[in-house]
């Protein structure tokens, strides 16, 4: 397309608004979207209402205005033969409503150029970390390190596919206490293999698992010199494979133990004494960490000489920058919430800026069998794992499913809907959709030359609905960007592919007239490189048949 419409459109309010002079006041910068009704146009925005309260006036009368300025504007521009009308309605908004030459364009661009006619260039190269699962090796995954797995991996997709330089890293919490009561865990049990009658504390790790480790060592005559060290690598190689069948790998497998050896929590705990953010009080050293937004001090020394978690979560975090990362996006358990602001206190006293860390908070999810929450318990190994969801209904119903609120929000996943092989079942909904245009493309014996069809026969309503809908895929990634949420790629996706079925539903490919047939095969192989792309950023199979 010769016209970026949206960016081009963006200057002409911006100009409009410098003309009727309202340009010097800050009511944030301007933006278009689609409108959620499709009766009210294209493109929309809600810059009147921003203006209409800095101004203490009637939205829709500075709505008017602008409208009148954009629509003289508009005559001047390359726009004038792309923009159909444009409308104040409801409260204020301004909605763009665009010819359909725009969208043939747009279709024409997609047959030419596959996905880089989609492709958005929102991180223009900029580094970024996104650290994710993170689960202390001390048993097989849960669900809920799987909804984070499915999480991190497709926004690491969709910020690659953005122009983001995206590097995966696993944080290991491979020493401490727990780690300590999983070696204890394993020896007790080869103890009673062995013969011996033993008491199993209560808070020690009691699932199925400890006992295969403990097989394994007896059955292979190992002998342990350390328990724990023993277990940690045993357990990372199964979360490791169990992460790989999931569709997720790592650049970086990142090791605590590793990090406190190296003396890179001395260095960084020195950087903050350096600056002044550090104290000594009752024994134990400090942070000052209420002097950026956290609600108190926080202890990094404590009064016997050991670490708390903060200490080394401080030097891991610098050692990111360090390794030249400008955006570091963390992906956390609900259980540790409140340590947010300590962190972030620690990334402000490092010199860093605020916004250069994203914590997002991945809420649990339940597992439903026959209408029923499954009960869990992680420390009594009474918990569902990501190897048994993967077993049970397979990968790509998997990844899709944790996917299918947003990541604020607690999920539940039903293995018997995610099992079906109906259009109920969401993922199959949209895959069939892509098998259903791999049939009709595989049966087709024309040709079509992208530079020359005539789009112009492709007018009915589910066509240009088709479109319209196509045309918004650019603008959800945005949104799972600046979200840092891939929620929106799976409601597209639903939406894309009803779209489709409708299309299909209510008008035949095959069998029309030679242009008319050549017009909608071009629409759906378009549609199929949207809806391709985007199970590929969500890391589900693409099916020719089904």
């Amino acid at each position: 397309m010769k016209v970026n419409v949206s960016e081009y459109l963006i200057k002409i309010i911006e100009n409009s608004i410098e003309e009727l002079g309202w340009g010097a006041l800050d009511i944030g910068g301007l933006s278009l979207e689609p409108p959620t009704d499709i009766r009210f146009g294209d493109l929309s925005t809600n810059i009147a209402l921003r203006l209409g309260k800095a101004l203490k006036e009637n939205p829709l009368k500075i709505a008017s205005d602008i409208v009148t300025v954009i629509q003289r504007n508009l005559e001047k521009s390359p726009l004038k033969d792309y923009v159909h009308k444009v409308k104040c309605e409801g409260a204020g908004f301004i909605n763009f409503y665009l010819e359909n030459k725009f969208f043939y364009e747009y279709l024409r661009d997609i047959i030419i150029k596959d996905d880089n006619a989609i492709k958005p260039n929102l991180g223009k190269g900029m580094r970024v970390l996104i650290e994710f699962v993170s689960a202390n090796p001390t048993g097989p995954l849960s669900v809920a390190h799987a909804r984070q797995a499915a999480v991190g991996d497709v926004l690491g997709n969709i910020f690659e596919f953005s122009g983001f330089k995206i590097k995966r890293e696993y944080y290991l919490n491979d020493e401490g206490n727990q780690i300590n009561i999983l070696g204890e865990s394993v020896k007790l049990r080869l103890k009673e293999l062995e013969g011996e009658k033993i008491e199993f504390p209560e808070n020690y790790y009691q699932g199925e698992y400890i006992y295969d480790i403990a097989r394994h060592i007896k059955d292979k005559g190992i002998k342990i010199s350390n328990y724990s060290d023993f277990a940690v690598k045993y357990i990372l190689k199964i979360i490791k494979q169990e992460l790989n069948d999931f569709g997720v790998k790592f650049d970086f497998w990142y090791s605590q133990k590793k990090l406190r050896e190296s003396g890179k929590i001395e260095r960084a705990l020195k950087i903050l004494k350096k600056k002044g953010f550090t104290y000594e009080k009752d024994g134990a050293v400090w942070f000052r960490s209420s002097e950026f937004g956290d609600d108190k001090d926080r202890v990094v020394v404590k009064s016997d000489g050991t670490y708390t978690y903060l200490a080394p979560d401080i030097a891991y975090h610098l050692e990111k920058y360090r390794r030249g990362f400008k955006w570091l996006i963390n992906l956390w358990g609900p259980d540790h919430h409140g340590y947010i602001n300590r962190l972030k206190a620690a990334v402000k006293a490092l010199g860093k800026k605020e916004d250069s860390l994203s914590v997002i908070i991945v809420q649990l999810a339940s597992i439903f069998r026959e209408g029923r929450p499954i009960q869990m318990s992680t420390r009594k190994g009474q918990y569902i794992t990501l190897r048994e969801v993967i077993n049970e209904v397979g990968k790509d119903a998997s990844r899709y499913f944790f996917l299918m609120r947003r990541t604020s929000s607690h999920l539940d996943f039903d293995l018997e809907l995610a099992k079906k092989e109906t259009p109920e079942n969401p993922v199959y909904y949209v895959q069939y959709a892509y098998a259903r245009i791999s049939s009709i493309l595989r049966n087709s014996t024309m040709k079509i030359n992208a530079k020359k069809i005539n789009l112009e026969v492709i007018k009915e309503k589910e066509e240009i609905d088709l479109i319209k809908k196509m045309n918004q895929f650019s603008y959800i990634l945005n949104i799972c960007v600046s979200t840092q949420d891939p929620y929106m790629l799976v409601v597209y996706m639903q939406e894309l592919a009803e779209s489709f079925h409708k299309f299909y539903d209510r008008h035949r490919v095959l069998g029309e007239s030679e242009e008319l047939t050549k017009g909608r095969l071009a629409l759906i192989k378009a549609t199929q490189v949207i809806l391709g792309k985007g199970l590929d950023l969500l890391g589900v199979a693409k099916p020719d048949r089904m």
